[in-house]
């Protein structure tokens, strides 16, 4: 079974390296200023005459309170009406780009994400539908992957209706942690009863998925604790569950400065606090889909895995990946064909460069052929957790072992230590190393030796 996970200590410790996640390789460390506005009009008249589906990422930025922990790119403030300016700057934008795509690319896969989505009024929120709807073609048969983040603090019944009409189908839950003591060491109180009402409302208003975000590695956690909050959210059955590792870099995000390092746990408590979680999910039915992810097994994840459909992008694990992804809002990032792009990261430098028509694009990548080639290896590799090499071969007709030859050391390395199977056919990652398949991606990472691994987090 694909979702047989065996911990094996010594080699937790030996492989726990800092790494890409890949949500993309090159990962977004490789990207550049040289790529720009040019390069996105071209991928967009490329997805256009092949008539790719779209998947579309909307970043909205605002945040009414801070949690020490995060790291994604936000705006802090109690004044709603921040919001206006930059919704009317998102709005060209999202007009900018569907004027050079075809009304026939049909919206596959729509998220919300940030920030706090629902920091938004409900008629921001219907004003922004409308304008993706008017721009591109949203499915209106609920057939879509439609979703949105949401803070329970910042939603109600009525916000979960408003949604749901709205054609979200899918929401992601940011629960982090329970215990009252972790949760002021964070700056994040939440009840769990808040949490609930969400929940129940997406029940009985018919979303078809429910994810929960946990955070293992907080302030003033122990493996006691954080057991008990994962007891709770057992019992809230959420169709999917994210089990992060919290990285403390308080060098590179400011908030995390307000985190007292003394309260933080130590490296063996954290291996218990996810051993123990493995465990407690693994009993109540949850599969391990890979990278912190777990699923019901009749969830899709789980079954596209099961099919070899699963794939990997700026979203995380997919199964749409063959879609051209679209970013939307500052800091976003697209992948279109063999282009990633990001928009600028500074929310008034976004806002200024499209009051003068212009896409906001800063920075990104063209794949050359040899990345193409290590994406497709890394992406069977961290969603199957296996690596054929003739279909490897056919697809950019190579000879693998020939192509890779100076990796074969590490890979035997890897083999004799028990984290893979390796043949002249395949490489498996054996269930004490699927906890670590990271690690194995990194083999094949052609730009690894050349990052800063601080700019990482550690697979474990």
């Amino acid at each position: 079974m694909l979702d047989a996970i065996r911990w094996d200590t010594d080699l937790i410790r030996r492989y726990d390296l800092a790494g890409p996640r890949y949500t993309s390789y090159p990962t977004a460390v490789q990207f550049d200023s040289q790529v720009g506005t040019f390069d996105l009009f071209h991928a967009l008249r490329d997805s256009r005459k092949a008539l790719r589906p779209l998947s579309l990422y909307v970043h909205v930025p605002f945040c009414a309170n801070v949690c020490y922990y995060c790291a994604c790119n936000k705006v802090i403030t109690k004044d709603r009406g921040r919001a206006l300016p930059y919704l009317q700057r998102l709005e060209q934008e999202i007009q900018l780009i569907a004027c050079h795509l075809d009304p026939a690319q049909k919206v596959e896969q729509l998220h919300f994400g940030g920030g706090t989505p629902t920091f938004l009024s409900h008629v921001e929120l219907r004003q922004l539908m409308a304008q993706l709807r008017k721009s591109f073609n949203l499915l209106d048969d609920d057939s879509g992957d439609y979703g949105i983040e949401i803070d329970p603090r910042e939603a109600d019944w009525a916000t979960m209706g408003l949604l749901r009409e709205l054609g979200f189908n899918r929401v992601s839950i940011g629960l982090q942690d329970l215990d009252p003591a972790v949760q002021r060491a964070v700056n994040r109180l939440q009840s769990l009863e808040e949490t609930r009402a969400v929940i129940d409302a997406a029940r009985t208003l018919q979303f078809r998925s429910i994810n929960i975000d946990l955070i293992y590695g907080l302030p003033r956690q122990t493996p006691e604790n954080f057991a008990r909050t994962v007891d709770e959210v057992i019992n809230l059955q959420p169709d999917r569950l994210s089990v992060f590792n919290y990285a403390h870099l308080p060098e590179r995000f400011m908030p995390q400065r307000r985190i007292n390092s003394d309260e933080l746990p130590t490296p063996a408590q954290k291996l218990e606090m996810l051993q123990g979680t493995i465990e407690q999910l693994t009993k109540a039915g949850y599969r391990y889909i890979g990278m912190d992810h777990f699923a019901l097994p009749d969830d899709e994840l789980a079954i596209a895995q099961e099919e070899s459909t699963l794939q990997r992008n700026f979203q995380g694990y997919t199964t749409h990946g063959h879609c051209d992804l679209i970013g939307l809002g500052v800091s976003a990032i697209s992948q279109i064909g063999d282009l990633y792009c990001q928009n600028s990261s500074d929310l008034n430098q976004y806002q200024n460069t499209l009051a003068s028509a212009q896409l906001a694009t800063s920075r990104g990548l063209l794949c050359n052929a040899d990345d193409r080639l290590r994406r497709a290896v890394i992406q069977q590799l961290i969603c199957t957790f296996s690596l054929e090499f003739a279909q490897i071969e056919q697809a950019f007709n190579i000879d693998f072992q020939g192509y890779f030859g100076e990796l074969w050391p590490q890979l035997q390395r890897m083999a004799d230590d028990g984290l893979i199977k390796l043949d002249n056919e395949r490489i498996t990652v054996l269930p004490a190393g699927r906890l670590l398949v990271r690690s194995v991606c990194m083999v094949f990472d052609a730009y690894l030796e050349q990052q800063n691994r601080q700019r990482f987090s550690r697979v474990i």
